[in-house]
Protein backbone atom coordinates (compact mmCIF):
# COMPACT_ATOMS: atom_id res chain seq x y z
CA UNK A 1 0.00 0.00 0.00
CA UNK A 2 1.40 3.17 -1.28
CA UNK A 3 2.64 5.93 1.85
CA UNK A 4 -0.37 8.07 1.23
CA UNK A 5 -3.08 6.02 2.21
CA UNK A 6 -1.19 6.04 5.93
CA UNK A 7 -3.73 9.07 6.48
CA UNK A 8 -6.97 7.55 6.50
CA UNK A 9 -10.12 9.54 6.18
CA UNK A 10 -13.81 8.52 8.35
CA UNK A 11 -15.96 9.91 6.52
CA UNK A 12 -18.97 8.98 8.30
CA UNK A 13 -18.64 9.24 11.97
CA UNK A 14 -21.45 10.77 14.52
CA UNK A 15 -20.12 13.23 17.55
CA UNK A 16 -22.25 15.03 20.48
CA UNK A 17 -22.74 15.74 24.03
CA UNK A 18 -26.17 16.88 24.61
CA UNK A 19 -27.70 13.49 23.55
CA UNK A 20 -26.05 10.72 26.33
CA UNK A 21 -28.22 8.09 25.34
CA UNK A 22 -25.27 6.79 23.43
CA UNK A 23 -21.00 7.43 23.62
CA UNK A 24 -20.64 9.64 21.38
CA UNK A 25 -18.64 12.31 22.58
CA UNK A 26 -15.30 13.43 21.22
CA UNK A 27 -13.12 11.51 23.69
CA UNK A 28 -15.12 8.21 22.82
CA UNK A 29 -14.52 8.69 19.08
CA UNK A 30 -10.89 9.22 19.48
CA UNK A 31 -10.87 5.93 21.81
CA UNK A 32 -12.32 3.82 19.13
CA UNK A 33 -9.19 4.77 16.72
CA UNK A 34 -6.61 3.56 19.01
CA UNK A 35 -4.56 1.65 16.95
CA UNK A 36 -5.97 2.49 13.57
CA UNK A 37 -4.43 5.16 10.82
CA UNK A 38 -7.10 6.95 10.86
CA UNK A 39 -6.15 10.43 10.79
CA UNK A 40 -9.79 12.83 9.77
CA UNK A 41 -13.39 11.88 10.29
CA UNK A 42 -16.39 13.97 8.90
CA UNK A 43 -18.69 14.65 12.24
CA UNK A 44 -22.07 14.76 11.98
CA UNK A 45 -24.49 15.88 14.97
CA UNK A 46 -26.57 13.07 16.21
CA UNK A 47 -30.01 13.19 15.26
CA UNK A 48 -31.61 13.44 19.00
CA UNK A 49 -29.69 16.64 19.00
CA UNK A 50 -31.22 18.01 15.98
CA UNK A 51 -35.21 16.88 16.29
CA UNK A 52 -37.11 14.11 18.05
CA UNK A 53 -36.49 11.49 15.70
CA UNK A 54 -39.34 9.69 17.69
CA UNK A 55 -42.22 11.94 17.34
CA UNK A 56 -43.45 11.61 13.78
CA UNK A 57 -45.64 14.94 14.86
CA UNK A 58 -42.60 16.65 15.90
CA UNK A 59 -42.92 20.35 16.04
CA UNK A 60 -40.07 22.84 16.31
CA UNK A 61 -39.61 25.40 19.17
CA UNK A 62 -36.84 27.51 20.04
CA UNK A 63 -35.54 25.21 22.73
CA UNK A 64 -34.69 22.51 20.17
CA UNK A 65 -33.62 25.24 17.63
CA UNK A 66 -30.91 26.05 20.69
CA UNK A 67 -29.95 22.67 20.79
CA UNK A 68 -29.53 22.41 17.14
CA UNK A 69 -27.37 25.59 17.18
CA UNK A 70 -25.45 24.13 20.41
CA UNK A 71 -24.69 20.78 18.78
CA UNK A 72 -23.67 22.14 15.32
CA UNK A 73 -21.33 24.72 17.40
CA UNK A 74 -19.53 21.90 19.33
CA UNK A 75 -18.20 20.17 16.37
CA UNK A 76 -16.41 23.38 15.57
CA UNK A 77 -14.68 24.04 18.38
CA UNK A 78 -13.07 20.54 18.07
CA UNK A 79 -9.39 20.30 17.53
CA UNK A 80 -6.79 18.09 18.04
CA UNK A 81 -2.82 17.91 17.06
CA UNK A 82 -2.55 15.41 13.84
CA UNK A 83 -6.04 14.93 13.42
CA UNK A 84 -8.52 16.81 10.72
CA UNK A 85 -11.34 17.50 11.91
CA UNK A 86 -14.15 18.01 9.17
CA UNK A 87 -17.88 19.71 10.43
CA UNK A 88 -20.53 19.14 8.59
CA UNK A 89 -23.97 21.09 8.92
CA UNK A 90 -26.83 19.15 10.47
CA UNK A 91 -29.63 21.43 8.69
CA UNK A 92 -33.32 20.74 9.54
CA UNK A 93 -36.97 22.74 8.85
CA UNK A 94 -35.56 25.76 10.15
CA UNK A 95 -33.07 25.43 6.87
CA UNK A 96 -30.61 27.68 8.95
CA UNK A 97 -27.79 28.46 6.56
CA UNK A 98 -27.10 31.92 8.22
CA UNK A 99 -25.43 29.93 10.78
CA UNK A 100 -22.70 28.16 8.31
CA UNK A 101 -19.26 29.08 8.69
CA UNK A 102 -16.57 28.95 6.43
CA UNK A 103 -15.14 26.05 8.65
CA UNK A 104 -18.07 23.84 7.95
CA UNK A 105 -17.21 21.51 5.22
CA UNK A 106 -20.52 19.80 4.19
CA UNK A 107 -24.15 19.57 4.89
CA UNK A 108 -25.71 16.40 7.01
CA UNK A 109 -29.64 15.80 5.92
CA UNK A 110 -31.13 12.75 7.66
CA UNK A 111 -34.79 11.39 8.61
CA UNK A 112 -35.91 7.89 8.32
CA UNK A 113 -39.68 7.27 7.50
CA UNK A 114 -40.81 7.11 10.91
CA UNK A 115 -39.74 10.41 11.51
CA UNK A 116 -41.10 13.83 10.77
CA UNK A 117 -40.49 15.28 7.39
CA UNK A 118 -38.25 17.84 5.95
CA UNK A 119 -40.48 20.87 4.06
CA UNK A 120 -38.87 20.63 0.61
CA UNK A 121 -41.76 22.95 -1.00
CA UNK A 122 -41.10 25.51 0.73
CA UNK A 123 -39.23 28.82 -0.10
CA UNK A 124 -36.76 28.73 2.76
CA UNK A 125 -35.70 24.87 1.84
CA UNK A 126 -35.20 26.01 -2.12
CA UNK A 127 -32.89 28.60 -0.21
CA UNK A 128 -31.02 26.72 1.73
CA UNK A 129 -30.42 24.48 -1.35
CA UNK A 130 -29.23 28.09 -3.43
CA UNK A 131 -26.70 28.64 -0.45
CA UNK A 132 -25.49 25.04 -0.25
CA UNK A 133 -24.80 24.72 -4.18
CA UNK A 134 -22.74 28.44 -3.63
CA UNK A 135 -21.01 27.27 -1.51
CA UNK A 136 -19.96 24.17 -3.34
CA UNK A 137 -20.60 22.12 -0.09
CA UNK A 138 -21.52 18.24 -0.37
CA UNK A 139 -24.72 17.06 1.57
CA UNK A 140 -24.96 13.21 3.03
CA UNK A 141 -27.99 12.65 2.58
CA UNK A 142 -30.08 9.78 4.21
CA UNK A 143 -33.70 9.67 3.03
CA UNK A 144 -36.41 7.83 2.12
CA UNK A 145 -35.95 6.38 -1.51
CA UNK A 146 -38.48 8.90 -2.99
CA UNK A 147 -37.54 11.53 -1.27
CA UNK A 148 -34.03 10.44 -2.25
CA UNK A 149 -34.81 10.90 -6.01
CA UNK A 150 -36.87 13.80 -5.85
CA UNK A 151 -33.71 15.35 -4.30
CA UNK A 152 -31.14 14.48 -6.47
CA UNK A 153 -33.35 14.62 -9.71
CA UNK A 154 -35.43 17.91 -8.82
CA UNK A 155 -34.15 19.60 -6.04
CA UNK A 156 -30.24 19.45 -6.02
CA UNK A 157 -28.78 20.20 -9.88
CA UNK A 158 -25.06 21.04 -9.37
CA UNK A 159 -24.65 19.54 -5.80
CA UNK A 160 -22.74 16.76 -4.66
CA UNK A 161 -25.15 14.08 -2.72
CA UNK A 162 -23.46 11.16 -0.80
CA UNK A 163 -25.46 8.58 -0.12
CA UNK A 164 -24.39 6.84 2.90
CA UNK A 165 -24.45 3.10 3.54
CA UNK A 166 -23.86 2.62 -0.04
CA UNK A 167 -27.79 3.02 -0.48
CA UNK A 168 -28.94 0.54 2.62
CA UNK A 169 -30.93 3.08 4.48
CA UNK A 170 -32.24 5.02 1.08
CA UNK A 171 -34.14 2.09 -0.60
CA UNK A 172 -31.16 -0.11 -0.95
CA UNK A 173 -27.83 -0.62 -3.19
CA UNK A 174 -30.07 -2.75 -5.95
CA UNK A 175 -32.75 -0.41 -6.38
CA UNK A 176 -30.90 3.11 -5.99
CA UNK A 177 -28.79 1.31 -9.02
CA UNK A 178 -32.05 0.32 -10.93
CA UNK A 179 -32.67 4.24 -10.71
CA UNK A 180 -29.59 5.35 -12.27
CA UNK A 181 -28.60 6.89 -9.65
CA UNK A 182 -25.26 5.38 -8.92
CA UNK A 183 -24.59 6.42 -12.58
CA UNK A 184 -24.85 10.61 -12.01
CA UNK A 185 -21.26 12.28 -11.41
CA UNK A 186 -22.74 14.57 -8.60
CA UNK A 187 -23.88 11.31 -6.69
CA UNK A 188 -20.98 9.54 -4.13
CA UNK A 189 -21.36 7.13 -1.39
CA UNK A 190 -19.95 5.61 1.65
CA UNK A 191 -19.09 2.27 2.84
CA UNK A 192 -20.36 3.04 6.40
CA UNK A 193 -22.20 -0.21 7.70
CA UNK A 194 -22.16 -1.40 3.74
CA UNK A 195 -21.77 -5.13 3.40
CA UNK A 196 -18.42 -6.70 1.49
CA UNK A 197 -20.95 -7.26 -1.23
CA UNK A 198 -22.53 -4.34 -2.08
CA UNK A 199 -18.79 -2.33 -1.92
CA UNK A 200 -17.35 -4.89 -4.64
CA UNK A 201 -20.55 -4.18 -6.87
CA UNK A 202 -20.29 -0.64 -6.75
CA UNK A 203 -16.52 -0.67 -7.46
CA UNK A 204 -17.28 -3.01 -10.47
CA UNK A 205 -19.99 -0.92 -12.14
CA UNK A 206 -18.86 2.53 -11.36
CA UNK A 207 -15.06 2.77 -10.36
CA UNK A 208 -13.59 3.82 -7.41
CA UNK A 209 -13.59 7.98 -8.06
CA UNK A 210 -16.72 8.27 -6.15
CA UNK A 211 -16.54 5.86 -2.82
CA UNK A 212 -15.56 7.13 0.35
CA UNK A 213 -14.70 5.52 3.45
CA UNK A 214 -16.99 5.68 6.64
CA UNK A 215 -17.37 3.95 9.90
CA UNK A 216 -21.12 5.49 10.98
CA UNK A 217 -19.82 5.85 14.65
CA UNK A 218 -21.11 4.88 17.42
CA UNK A 219 -23.13 2.43 15.30
CA UNK A 220 -19.82 1.21 14.05
CA UNK A 221 -16.82 0.37 15.26
CA UNK A 222 -13.67 2.65 13.19
CA UNK A 223 -11.62 0.07 13.50
CA UNK A 224 -13.62 -2.93 11.97
CA UNK A 225 -15.12 -0.90 9.31
CA UNK A 226 -11.55 -0.20 8.60
CA UNK A 227 -11.02 -3.69 8.33
CA UNK A 228 -13.71 -4.90 6.33
CA UNK A 229 -12.26 -2.63 3.64
CA UNK A 230 -8.68 -3.71 3.99
CA UNK A 231 -9.95 -7.13 3.56
CA UNK A 232 -11.74 -6.76 -0.06
CA UNK A 233 -8.46 -7.27 -1.84
CA UNK A 234 -8.54 -3.73 -4.05
CA UNK A 235 -5.72 -2.23 -5.83
CA UNK A 236 -3.75 0.45 -3.94
CA UNK A 237 -5.06 3.05 -5.87
CA UNK A 238 -8.37 1.84 -5.47
CA UNK A 239 -7.46 1.67 -1.64
CA UNK A 240 -5.77 5.21 -1.59
CA UNK A 241 -9.14 6.42 -3.55
CA UNK A 242 -11.45 5.14 -1.09
CA UNK A 243 -10.08 5.49 2.42
CA UNK A 244 -8.68 9.26 1.82
CA UNK A 245 -7.67 10.44 -1.73
CA UNK A 246 -11.20 10.98 -2.66
CA UNK A 247 -12.38 12.97 0.46
CA UNK A 248 -9.52 15.22 0.25
CA UNK A 249 -10.35 15.82 -3.55
CA UNK A 250 -14.29 16.28 -2.33
CA UNK A 251 -13.25 18.58 -0.04
CA UNK A 252 -10.93 20.71 -2.51
CA UNK A 253 -14.47 21.86 -4.20
CA UNK A 254 -15.64 23.85 -1.42
CA UNK A 255 -15.61 27.52 -0.88
CA UNK A 256 -14.30 28.30 2.52
CA UNK A 257 -14.93 32.01 1.93
CA UNK A 258 -18.69 32.43 2.28
CA UNK A 259 -18.69 36.32 0.90
CA UNK A 260 -18.21 34.16 -2.90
Amino acid sequence: MPNRTAIVIDAHAHCGIIDRGTAQSWDDYRTHLAGTPIRGAALFSPVQEIYDRYDPEFVDTPDWQRRRRESNAYLLSLDSPGFAVHPYFFIWNDFAVDQLQPAHCGIKWHRHSDEPPYHYDTPACRAALTEIRRRRLPVVLEEEFSHTVRFIRELAEGITVIIPHLGMLNGGFGRIANEGLWDLEQVWADTALASAGDILAYLRRYGHERLLFGSDFPFGHPAAELAKVQRLGLTPETTAAVLGDNFRRLQAQVIRDGSR
